[in-house]
């Protein structure tokens, strides 16, 4: 296979339009689509983390960054499901119920889905029940729950708590994350891991999960 570097560096750049464009050379080249995601863009999502975390990089870069990968991702992920190639782990998210904030909770869904995670966005005010379902309809290995208000945080213990009454809790990893939250609040809560930034929730859902 040719050497796809450039299409790293669109991810890292945040330019969809040459992430779709090299993709598609790719595939015309008769690359591999499962090698195209472990070796260029679940490598160039890392980095862009790394300049996050290094404060070289900043939200908006995040999104765009994001974005190109999903322009990627587009391509690939038909082709993905069609070779029967798993993802790492399937992930349902969501912000949980009161709450309608989702930027963070639609970063950490791009950072997951970049590094190989299929995920499941159920979007804003999402109930107990509905992460439940996701669950049991879905097979979702991880539950990870947003919030940015304290006023909503308690629902995110509402949740634990359903999802130990449909007896899948022992199924699931759950993990949380937003502003007002803590270490402290997600032990507390009984959760399976708290993060802070988007790049670290996609390491510790790599951990939860063993990978």
């Amino acid at each position: 296979m040719s050497d796809f570097k450039a299409l790293s560096e669109a991810v890292i750049d945040g330019d969809d339009k040459a992430a779709r464009a090299i993709t598609e050379k790719a595939l015309a080249e008769g690359a591999d689509p499962l090698a195209l995601v472990n070796e260029f863009m679940v490598p160039a999502m890392d980095e862009v983390g790394r300049r996050f975390e290094c404060n070289e990089y900043f939200v908006p870069e995040l999104l765009i960054s994001a974005r190109a990968m999903k322009a990627s991702l587009e391509i690939l992920r038909p082709l993905l499901i069609e070779g029967g190639r798993e993802p790492l782990g399937r992930v349902a998210i969501g912000t949980v119920k009161g709450d309608l904030h989702d930027i963070g909770k639609n970063l950490v869904a791009a950072m997951l889905e970049g590094g190989g995670f299929e995920v499941i966005d159920l979007g804003v005010n999402v109930t107990p029940e509905q992460f439940v379902q996701a669950v049991q309809d879905k097979n979702a290995q991880i539950v990870a729950m947003s919030a940015l208000l304290t006023t909503t945080m308690p629902s995110m213990k509402l949740t634990i708590d359903a999802l130990q009454q449909a007896g899948v809790r022992d199924k699931v990893k759950v993990l949380v994350g937003g502003a007002p939250l803590t270490q402290k609040f997600a032990d507390e809560i009984g959760a399976d891991g708290f993060s802070e930034t988007a790049p670290a929730a996609v390491a510790l859902a790599r951990q939860s999960l063993g990978k």
